[in-house]
Order: structure tokens, then sequence, then C-alpha cells
């Protein structure tokens, strides 16, 4: 394999891995039980599943699913929950019983979700109910078969999980009216599974774990397939990368971002589970003073997040009586972490933010910090072992240190390809296997990648390249300043000018205070020539501002 960055792992991370270490996603859940058989796996509002239980579950689903009438092994079933027990319990089923999982955002309109199922032929969903009413809507549209619903506190201990779906349903009316007359509870479904024996699947490194719906790079969303070996050579990358720090059965680990984005599917659910941890499942996390306390009566030693969670949490009351000290992994990913996020966090909890960088379709580590890491340093970090990143031109030509190009990733951990789009697929993915981001990157004389931008986000203001991440830094620096999205916007003189739109943590902030703050750190065609006020930015499910909808 030929290298084409410079060597800087940190001390004790492998070069390469063993990806013959697990022969499935399968492989590593059912090791994982046998080591860990009595220890938490999963804690959601006031109930944890030990490894054992979750085997039992996920079993009696698994058998339950595997005797339903017109499927085979290989075909798509989707799961379209929040972080709740029966989310890891329906993905692990799922895989156990030799299917596909589709990771359906639960907040999708129903335009959406009508297009993620019929593009993925799934032949079965497992829904919570709030959202079902969007699933009666399109059902007969696509090609569901079998349904199985299921509530709120489905999986919490009696009398609470009583209490729990009484309540949602009747006191805060959170279940609009729906009609599915095919569909099963999916207490009945364990129930029935329990009385049926589930076959034993062998599953190998090539076939189909998980489609995991994107927007790429480009155009509609696409289904990433991402293979049982691209998860385990992910989950080998990641845990070779921590090793150092973690306690196999001793670790809890915060799990906030939805179980149905890759990030939180990969980095939480999957690499800790492998060595033992607890993942706590916050089911809420918009609902900050919620989330707040949640965090208070924790012992945890892991955490995931975007940076509007980050920022969030802390511009959130009670945040500074949180007790972090067992706190020793803060993992940022989705969107670049900003410096005075990072520094305020470093502060407050008494370790940084690593910065991490992945794609769906990387499965999704590429990059991450290393662990011996003290302070921000603005980068995404060093590649994962067994993974090529390089810095290449419109060309394909590889850049040297120091210049701006797209960053490409070749390694085990790259995607299939999309689900029934070979021509996009091989727009995304060369000849010679190099997968291209749409990131504008840069490497330094060690080895750390940094992201300058989205080659499609950037702004051309009379000739120059403007990367809104920058201008957004130097915005989030502003003490008065909650949140920032840039975009360019069309002008007639300089073809795009630089906008603005901020959320204000201070109601006196001003135009001109950011103006002024703005013309101290930028170049003078940098600073933005329109800044509007909005008491909220749009964000994707994970809180990743979204520039497009700002447009």
């Amino acid at each position: 394999m030929e290298k084409v960055w410079l060597k800087s792992y940190p001390p004790g991370v492998p070069e390469e891995i063993d990806l013959e270490a697990y022969s499935s996603v399968n492989d590593v859940f059912e090791k994982a039980i046998a080591r860990f058989g009595d220890n938490p796996c999963f804690s959601n509002l006031g109930t944890s599943l030990s490894y054992d239980e979750m085997d039992r579950y996920t079993d009696q689903l698994a058998g339950y699913l595997q005797n339903l009438e017109g499927i085979n092994k290989g075909d798509r079933i989707a799961v379209m929950m929040p972080n709740v027990l029966q989310n890891p319990i329906s993905i692990f089923a799922i895989l156990r019983a030799g299917f596909t999982v589709v990771n359906t955002n639960p907040l999708y309109t129903a335009r959406e979700l009508e297009h993620q199922l019929s593009d993925s032929g799934a032949k079965a969903i497992i829904v919570m109910e709030n959202f079902c009413d969007t699933l009666s809507e399109v059902i007969s549209r696509t090609s569901i078969q079998h349904v199985i619903t299921t509530q709120l506190g489905d999986q919490l201990k009696f009398p609470k999980s009583l209490i729990v779906n009484l309540v949602v349903k009747y006191v805060k009316k959170m279940v609009p009216p729906f009609a599915l007359p095919q569909a099963l509870s999916f207490k009945q479904a364990l129930k029935q599974g329990a009385t049926q024996t589930r076959e034993t699947v062998d599953c190998n490194h090539d076939d189909l774990a998980f489609l995991q719906y994107t927007g790429g790079t480009t155009g509609v969303a696409k289904g990433a397939m991402l293979t049982h070996g691209n998860m385990v050579a992910n989950m080998q990358q990641a845990s070779s990368w921590i090793e150092s720090a973690v306690e196999d059965g001793k670790e809890v680990i915060i799990t906030a971002l939805p179980l149905y984005h890759i990030f939180s599917l990969t980095a939480n659910c999957l690499t800790f589970m492998k060595v033992g941890a607890l993942n706590y499942l916050i089911t809420n996390p918009r609902d900050m003073p919620g989330f707040v306390k949640e965090l208070q009566g924790l012992k945890f030693t892991a955490m995931t997040g975007v940076n509007t969670l980050f920022n969030g949490l802390m511009n959130t009351p009670g945040f500074e009586q949180i007790d972090f000290s067992s706190l020793k992994l803060t993992l940022g990913g989705g969107m670049a972490v900003q410096k005075p996020v990072a520094e305020r966090w470093n502060k407050l909890t008494g370790g940084p933010i690593l910065e991490a960088y992945g794609l769906t379709e990387t499965s999704p580590a590429v990059c991450i910090n290393p662990l011996t890491l003290t302070e921000y340093n603005g980068s995404i970090g060093l590649p994962v072992p067994s993974t090529e990143v390089s810095v290449q031109d419109d060309q394909g030509n590889l850049l040297p240190q120091g210049k701006s190009g797209e960053l490409c990733v070749r390694g085990p951990q790259v995607m299939k390809g999309y689900w029934h789009r070979p021509e996009e697929t091989a727009e995304v993915i060369s000849a010679d296997g190099w997968l291209k981001t749409g990131d504008v990157a840069e490497m330094d004389e060690l080895g750390f990648f940094r992201i300058v931008d989205r080659l499609k986000d950037m702004i051309l203001v009379s000739g120059f390249n403007v990367y809104p991440n920058e201008i957004e830094a130097v915005i989030a620096a502003h003490e008065a300043v909650l949140e920032v999205g840039v975009i360019g916007e069309p002008d007639d003189d300089c073809g795009e000018v630089v906008k603005a739109v901020i959320v204000k943590k201070d109601p006196a902030l001003d135009e001109a205070a950011i103006i002024e703050h703005c013309s101290e750190f930028l170049t003078g065609y940098k600073v933005p020539k329109i800044i509007e006020f909005r008491d909220e930015l749009p964000k994707t499910n994970v809180g990743k501002i979204l520039r497009r909808e700002l447009r």
C-alpha cells in the first residue's frame, strides 16, 4: 500500500488492523455477550439491559423476523425510532436474522420516508407509534409488508413502562391517529419469537449490514451500502485508537446523538459495545435542561457529540454542577468543532474535545486526533490504521503539504457503493479506490489534516476563495454570539458576498459590532457584507447547521 501521508501515529496505535479478528458485526456482538454477560449494555430512562438480556431479546426478535412470510436473507428491514432500548434490540436482531438494517430518521416527512422505503425496497419496518401517522400516509406506495410498532416505554420496568406510555399517548398527546391494520406490537413480536427457533445465519465481510442514507456530495438521498466488513474494519480502527484509554467492562458512554446516525451507531453502539461498555441512551437531547439533569446523576467516562450539542449543554443552567471526574474521552464530529466551544469545554470539564472526521460512506471514521491532545488544535487529526488519506486536485493528482484540495480516502471502511446507483458510485469512488469526500482539506508537516470547507459551500468573492468555516469560527468567538452560519449571496459586482446568519446570546448585539469584530481578524473581502439575526438556525437531526437551508 503506497503511503501518501507522514506517519505520526500516537504511541501504541498500530499501522494496520486485524480485519480477520471478526467475521461480522454479529460475531463482535456475540463475543461481547460471552465476555460481559452480566454487565449492563444499554440504559435508558431508568432501565438497564445486560449483555445477556440483549442476547435474549435480540434472539427472540430475530426468530420472529425469520419466520415472517416473504423475507429472505439480505432483505432490508427499516428501523424508525429515537434512542430507546428497542432501537439496539431491533438493530442486532435484524443483523442476527441475516437481514440488512435500514436506519430511518423518525423526523422524516412523508415524502422523505416514502423515498427511503421505496428506494431501499424494505419489506418490513419497526417503528415507534409516535411516527406511525407518517408511515400510514405512504405505506401503500412502498414495498413494506410487515409492520412492528412500539411505544416509548415498552422496554422500561413496570409500572414505569405503563405510566410512560399512558402519559405519552393520552396526556401529552404525542401519538397522532394512524391506521396500520397489519401492525403487530413489539411486545407481541418478542413473545411470538420466544416460541420460535432462530436459525443461525453465517454472515461474512461481503454481506450487507446497513443501508445508511445520506445526501452524499450531491443530489437526492442515497443508500450507502455498508458491509459487515466495512463496519468490522471501522470498529477495529476506532478500537485500536482508544485502546490505551478504555478498560474492558468499565466504560460508560453518553449516547445523545441518534443511533440512526452513522457517527453514534459506530462510535457508541458498536465500538464501545465491543469493549463491554454501557451505552447510556439519551432519548431527547434537544431538551437541554432534561439532558443536563440526567448527566448530573451519572458517573460517565466518555461522550460523543457535535459542536452545537456541546455549545447547547454549556449554555444550559446546571451544566457546571455535573461531576466530570470520570470523563476521559470527549469525541467531536459531524461538523467542525469551533475553537471557543472547544476551549470552554476544556475549561469546564477538565479535558479536550478530540475532533474526528468521517462520512457515512466511510462507516464513518477516517481521521481522529490523538488521545494525548490536551488542547484545541483545529485539525481533524491523523488517519486511522489501514487508511490512506490524500489531498488531490481536480485531475486526481496528489498535492503536497500545505496545499488545499479535495480530501480523498482509501481503506477497508469505504462503502461498497450507493444502493442501485452505479453511476453516482463511479463519480465518488475512482477506479483505483479513492473515495472523493467533497471536502477541501490540507495536510501539515506533521501529517495532521485540516478541513478548510465543503467544496460546494465555498464562496467566490471577486475571484478569491472564501471558506465559511473560517468566517464562522471568527464570529463564534464573539462573546455575544450563540450560533452562526455563513453562506454566499449573489452579487452583481463581486459575484458573491459573504452573509452571516446569527443567533444572539446577548440581545444587545448589533450588526456594527459583528463587522468591527470581523474586521479585526479577517481581510476585507472575507468580512460579511450581509448580517441577519434569527431566533434559531436550521439543523440536521444531529445538530449540524444546514447551510443549504440558510440559502
